[in-house]
């Protein structure tokens, strides 16, 4: 599960950044970083939620291969999933926020809905 962009990264370097970032926005909820990283880390959250929506030994066996910690899995079965159980995608948003100072990078808040 990765996304479309190569990020500027090698490819184990590229899935490691994205595995840790899924985990932080399920973690948090919410998170800052640049436009292209948002775009990535969305289009994987919505496979790692969408993968939680079926309460089964595969799924989870899935997502705790993805995720690197055990208490957000825990909180994706428990809480996250159960409130897009009726809603088809469309999990996460995605909020410009303008270049950021020093490179001119654009930034995006990327946050559950």
């Amino acid at each position: 599960m990765a996304g479309k962009r190569k990020l500027g990264r090698p490819t184990a370097a590229r899935k490691a950044m994205l595995r840790a970032m899924v985990t932080y926005l399920l973690e948090n909820g919410k998170m800052r970083t640049t436009l292209t990283r948002a775009k990535d880390v969305c289009a994987v959250a919505e496979k790692i939620i969408t993968i939680g929506k079926v309460n089964s030994l595969h799924s989870k066996r899935r997502v705790f291969s993805y995720v690197t910690k055990e208490d957000v899995t825990k909180k994706l079965f428990d809480e996250i999933s159960p409130k897009y159980k009726d809603k088809n995608g469309g999990y996460t948003s995605i909020v410009k926020l303008g270049p950021r100072r020093g490179d001119g990078a654009l930034m995006a808040f990327v946050k559950l809905v």
